[in-house]
């Protein structure tokens, strides 16, 4: 058993630096080949935050665990919100002050209610798997037309452009890229199989696996880059990665067992975990906009959000 956490750990940490050497190449390339840093900010590197999640839903969904795929997508997004987003507003208050934010709030929450209605009859087909791949692909291009007309007064901008590696020659952005695309599916692999092992041990299912500790160990990028980001001052960038990943599990890491795997899912998922997911997703959309004008995701509001999640875990395994 000590093997098997170990093994879970490092894999964890593996991926995450997997996907990070990742992002760094593929951005350093794209900036090298001429693609504009506002682009490169709204698509690769946000998309990179969710990669860790999208990899090791595949690998579930290929080795026959697609409830650990499905726990992993949902549970990565109630993490997001009611762990990370509540720690870092407990750090320090976030002001909403882009009106990027402000336009993919209501889109994940439209998108929180499209893939509770594929999820409400207890399976993932795969034609619902084809929407939302089909969907996350719409929306990687619409943050590119974004991207080309956003204000330039807008605060994420600046943030976002800071973001993108600047004078990385075209190799070394190369090699990093082939190290990401060997140990991104490598690790993700031997999270799964530790998971699944220490699910068996515990007598847990594979659902509250991906629920808790896999979604925990690939939401420990983005807890670390709000925290960063709203020490200097980057609100929007913070609140933008835990929208824009939340959006991104939903559509790629939730599209992965319904492309792979469809089939029947764990009833608590219908019965408890999306709605958990939906509720906290409503209070981040209420919250944003606040109907005093205040516009701030305070302490109280993260206090609020940390309580939803302890709550949450009480009711997994109370």
């Amino acid at each position: 058993m000590l093997l098997q956490v170990s093994i879970f750990v490092l894999g964890l940490i593996v991926l995450s630096w997997a996907a990070d050497r990742f992002v760094y190449g593929a951005s350093a390339l794209a900036r090298n080949i001429g693609i504009s840093p506002m682009m490169i900010g709204l698509t690769i590197v946000a998309m990179g935050s969710s990669a860790p999640e999208i990899v090791v839903s595949a690998i579930a969904s290929v080795n026959g665990s697609p409830d650990t795929a499905v726990g992993n997508a949902l549970g990565s997004n109630i993490t997001n919100i009611g762990l990370v987003l509540a720690i870092t507003a407990l750090v320090k208050p976030l002001v909403v002050s882009s009106t990027t934010l402000k336009r993919e709030m209501p889109a994940l929450l439209v998108i929180t209610l499209l893939a509770m209605v594929f999820m409400y009859n207890g399976r993932l087909a795969h034609f619902e798997g084809l929407i939302l791949f089909g969907l996350f692909i719409f929306v990687l291009a619409g943050m590119a037309w974004l991207s080309l007309h956003v204000e330039k007064s807008d605060p994420l901008m600046a943030d976002t452009v800071d973001e993108v590696p600047a004078g990385v020659n075209t190799g070394m952005a190369v090699v990093w890229i082939g190290v990401g695309l060997v140990l991104l599916p490598l690790s993700a692999h031997y999270i799964v199989d530790s998971a699944v092992f220490m699910a068996r041990y515990f007598g847990v299912s594979d659902l509250v696996i991906g629920l808790t500790i896999i979604a925990l160990g690939t939401s420990l990028p983005e807890l670390a880059a709000s925290i960063a980001g709203v020490r200097k001052g980057e609100d929007d960038l913070a609140l933008g990665n835990i929208i824009g990943s939340n959006i991104f599990n939903l559509l790629a890491v939730l599209s992965m067992p319904g492309l792979i795997a469809p089939g029947p899912i764990d009833p608590d998922v219908y019965n408890r975990d999306m709605y958990v997911m939906l509720g906290l997703t409503v209070m981040l959309f209420f919250f944003s906009f606040s109907i005093i004008g205040k516009k701030q995701i305070g302490r109280l509001e993260g206090t609020l959000l940390l309580a939803g999640f302890l709550g949450y875990q009480y009711w997994l395994f109370g």
